[in-house]
């Protein structure tokens, strides 16, 4: 009697389709593994590149430049795509549910979903502050402010920014530019747009070496940004007027009190609340923790990569880079463990360069304690790089 060789088929799943999830599909396009049938669930069909979003705020970059379509990325890697929002997961018999109804079934999955910032604990902040996270939503409030702008110019804009880290100082920079542009296009005074940022701590961006720390204070405070350090935001609401266009209050537990138009919220980010009960390991934030393999401590068969994971020897920054770093040897274990083999560490680099962009096509590079000033070819550099990792997600 003849033996039927065919493989088993293994079902990988993949949640999210963020840095590391899309470099693990142009790899399993270039590389399929037999018998392998992959599903890629995401919300949305585009995914933004981090490194290029403050470019795009700061008017530099269209739409597509910084995004990467993933219907394409999923054709080429033969990946079945649903389009839709994960609520849940059922550990018990390996599914994963959607909001839709949807159940997939999966042998091996891998969650690369990002992070949200935590807004919960501030009253007021999730009915009236915009999260940078989902992107999608935070880019739908941009365009509008663009247009509002752009419609009233002579009308004084107030825009605060609740969060002094790497994100929250790049944002701030890149709305002044691009504002300040529609401002000057229109002949109308640069103040009329004020920009206010609070950071809880005394210090902006804790995480950077002190030199960089430095420069970027001097950068935000020469070019008229008010800075708030040693401020915790803990109040935010609507006020009453006259007027049609929309004023909040923003309170502080210092008593302090500064009236805007709009909030933009960049502080210490969260996991999603579906993903803290569903019984993985997580951290206290909520975040899946890993081995160094990228495996979660409690469930071999679920990976996770980007934001939404914690390693448990090694403490990255959540930010794009280590994302885009994992892509590949999450690629490779994901490979590796479908084909029963042993999987191999990653170790994320201690020292890495930053490139920050400054909001005026300048850019400061920093490693350690090493810092350099801002520089058009800083930023030329940093522009090469970002459209370089692009071009790895065009034209399939």
């Amino acid at each position: 009697m003849q033996q039927n060789l065919q493989p088993k088929v293994k079902d990988l799943v993949l949640i999210g389709g963020g840095h590391s999830h899309a470099i693990v599909l142009r790899m399993f396009g270039m590389k399929p593994l037999p018998g392998v049938r992959l599903t890629l669930i995401t919300a949305a069909n585009k995914t933004a590149y981090s490194g290029m979003l403050p470019g795009h705020i700061a008017g530099f970059y269209t739409h597509d430049e910084c995004h990467i379509d993933l219907r394409p990325l999923a054709d080429f890697a033969q990946a079945q795509l649903y389009i839709d929002r994960v609520v849940a997961l059922d550990l018990e018999n390996n599914k994963v549910l959607c909001a839709n109804g949807l159940a997939v079934d999966f042998d091996v999955l891998s969650i690369d979903i990002g992070s949200t910032p935590a807004t919960l604990s501030v009253s007021g902040a999730a009915e009236y502050a915009i999260a940078v996270k989902p992107v999608s939503q935070l880019l739908e409030h941009w365009d509008q402010l663009i247009e509002v702008v752009g419609k009233n110019p002579q009308e004084l804009i107030r825009i605060a920014i609740a969060g002094g880290g790497a994100g929250g100082v790049e944002l701030a920079l890149s709305i002044q530019s691009h504002l300040h542009r529609i401002l000057r296009q229109t002949q109308q005074p640069i103040q009329n747009l004020k920009i206010h940022l609070f950071q809880r701590g005394q210090e902006l961006m804790p995480n950077y070496h002190q030199s960089l720390r430095h420069q970027l204070q001097q950068i935000l405070t020469e070019r008229g940004i008010k800075l708030h350090l040693g401020e915790t935001v803990c109040n935010i609401a609507p006020t009453k007027h006259k007027e049609t266009k929309e004023i909040f209050k923003i309170k502080c537990e210092s008593g302090l009190t500064v009236e805007c138009n709009k909030i933009f919220w960049v502080t210490q980010a969260s996991a999603p609340e579906w993903l803290k009960i569903v019984g993985l390991g997580t951290d206290e934030q909520g975040f899946i923790l890993v081995e160094d393999t990228l495996q979660s401590q409690t469930h071999p068969q679920i990976f996770a990569a980007g934001d939404i994971a914690t390693m448990v020897n090694h403490q990255p920054p959540k930010a794009g880079v280590f994302a885009v770093r994992q892509g590949k040897p999450l690629f490779e274990n994901l490979q590796r463990i479908l084909l029963g083999k042993s999987l191999k560490p990653y170790r994320p680099q201690k020292q890495y360069l930053s490139l920050i962009g400054t909001g005026d096509k300048r850019a400061i590079a920093t490693r350690g304690a090493f810092t350099l000033p801002p520089h058009k070819l800083l930023w030329r550099y940093k522009d090469w790089i970002d459209h370089r990792f692009m071009e790895r997600f065009r034209n399939f």
